[in-house]
């Protein structure tokens, strides 16, 4: 990946904007999660409503520290076992993590992701970020450049790349019951 196109992406992460970038199964829609302002045009753009929640994805855990509650050895351990990977985790949030993340849930969503491009913005970025399937709600996400641009022409920023092997979105495991969410 050029560090010409990841630092377009920071540049338009860090101005409010909302990217789409390849992740481990499909193209991936994200921003800032601490710019309510572009999670809310994220939201608008996927046409999904915010009492969901969202996912954040991070290149290493410690970017995630600022939304979870402090974990017990062994759900650290769990978690870290799969990780970096795509298995996304319900986590105790922090009380001071925003509800526009959160959604109507006292957990948060993350993974540390395995994809190179979604680790390398992360990194350059210096945070987690919102990710979430670039599709409109309800529609199949988007697995290529072409369908993103099709899907969602309001995008500010598409990086461009390949989604890896995964057939399927992220798995989705709850931390506290050991459920699998998806």
């Amino acid at each position: 990946m050029s560090s010409w196109t990841i630092r377009q992406a920071v540049k338009t992460l860090r101005s409010g904007g909302v990217i789409a970038y390849p992740t481990e199964a499909v193209f991936g829609l994200g921003c800032d999660p601490w710019d309510e302002t572009a999670v809310l045009k994220l939201l608008d753009i996927k046409q999904r409503p915010w009492h969901k929640g969202l996912i954040l994805i991070a290149s290493d855990f410690k970017q995630l520290t600022d939304f979870i509650a402090p974990l017990t050895p062994e759900t650290l351990k769990q978690v870290e076992d799969t990780w970096p990977g795509p298995v996304t985790w319900l986590l105790p949030a922090k009380d001071t993590t925003p509800d526009y993340l959160t959604g109507q849930h006292d957990t948060i969503a993350v993974r540390v992701t395995a994809h190179p491009i979604a680790r390398e913005l992360c990194q350059a970025a210096g945070h987690a970020l919102v990710s979430t399937s670039a599709n409109i709600a309800g529609l199949t996400p988007a697995n290529t450049l072409r369908q993103v641009r099709w899907q969602l022409p309001n995008i500010d920023t598409i990086v461009a790349g390949h989604c890896g092997k995964a057939t399927q979105p992220s798995q989705i495991r709850d931390a506290q019951t050991g459920a699998l969410i998806r």
